[in-house]
């Protein structure tokens, strides 16, 4: 056996982790079969004292029982994607926040409607038209205005996914760059300023140029939320996947449990973060319902937020099918 010293903030959950046991509960029963009647657990683990562990050979023992409770069929789904023929709407609503370590604050909304209409199979890949519409803010401006036109002149656009719903590639449809010269002088009526006529020639530049158009519209916060891996396969109850966040697109890594083990048509996925790829603090945590059939997003709630230079930016997203 090992003597192990107990640290402040450790769990039987936390230490069985790092020795690959997988029930908590044997490393209670095996400290206690051989520990002294004063360092008997209980429950909770008491800082500084002793805490016998098993040889590898015992742990190897206890995990052929295959008893964990975080094995059950129910804590590990298999998420499939079958989106085929499929045709979903959505309300999306993303607040963020900027919060200074003063106490100051200021915060902005904007709210739109996605329609997400499934197009083809091809092998391992699905393709999807997107569009948006019925935008709102509390904040609306001229530029805001012209931002809208501008990404409503392309729809839809066309998405393309791996076989679990993960983002390959965001492209046009033929007609659309085509017929932007038409758009380009509807918008510049609407907008004659010379401001917004840069904007126009630069949203043109992007349009043109493929791979930066791919590259801007995977920064879509829908885009990321919605498209995410949250279909990898679960292992001892969490499933992990990659994301980016914020408008820096901070890498970080999202750990995924089931909050509810009495599912049937729908299951509900909790989120949290595992690890950032930023020295700066991150925080993370969510929601997705998800139903059985088809794997599709019923409803989605994101928070997320980072911290530089004494500023605390906080994103919220929520996702809602309209019927």
């Amino acid at each position: 056996m090992i003597i192990h010293f107990i640290i402040s903030g450790e769990t039987l959950e936390s230490i069985a982790e790092e020795i690959h046991l997988d029930n908590p509960e044997y490393l209670k029963e095996y400290h206690n079969r051989y520990c002294a009647k004063e360092d008997y657990i209980y429950d909770q683990l008491i800082p500084r004292k002793k805490l016998l562990i098993p040889e590898m050979d015992k742990i190897q023992e206890y995990n052929s029982r295959n008893d964990a409770p975080f094995k059950k069929v129910v804590l590990n789904p298999e998420l499939t994607f079958a989106p085929e023929h499929k045709e979903r709407k959505y309300r999306v609503t993303i607040t963020e926040t900027h919060e200074k370590e003063k106490g100051d604050s200021k915060s902005s909304d904007i709210a739109y409607s996605v329609t997400l209409q499934w197009v083809k199979k091809d092998l391992d890949t699905h393709t999807f038209h997107l569009s948006k519409e019925d935008f709102y803010t509390e904040n609306e401006s001229k530029m805001f205005g012209l931002a809208i036109e501008c990404i409503q002149s392309l729809h839809p656009f066309q998405i393309t996914t791996d076989s679990k719903g993960e983002i390959l590639n965001i492209s046009l449809l033929p007609g659309v760059i085509k017929n932007f010269g038409k758009a380009k002088e509807r918008l510049t009526d609407l907008f004659p300023d010379p401001y917004a006529a840069r904007y126009i020639e630069d949203f043109e530049y992007v349009l043109s140029n493929q791979k930066l158009f791919d590259e801007r519209m995977k920064q879509d916060t829908f885009l990321r939320i919605y498209f995410s891996g949250l279909r990898n396969g679960f292992k001892n109850g969490k499933s992990y996947f990659r994301q980016s966040i914020s408008d820096e697109n901070v890498p970080v890594i999202i750990q995924q449990t089931i909050e509810d083990e009495d599912y049937t048509d729908e299951v509900d996925l909790l989120l949290n973060l595992s690890k950032s790829e930023t020295q700066d603090p991150v925080e993370y945590d969510g929601t997705y319902t998800v139903t059985i059939e088809d794997g599709m997003i019923k409803t989605a709630w994101i928070k997320y937020s980072i911290s530089r230079f004494g500023v605390k930016y906080t994103t919220r997203i929520a996702v809602d099918e309209l019927f």
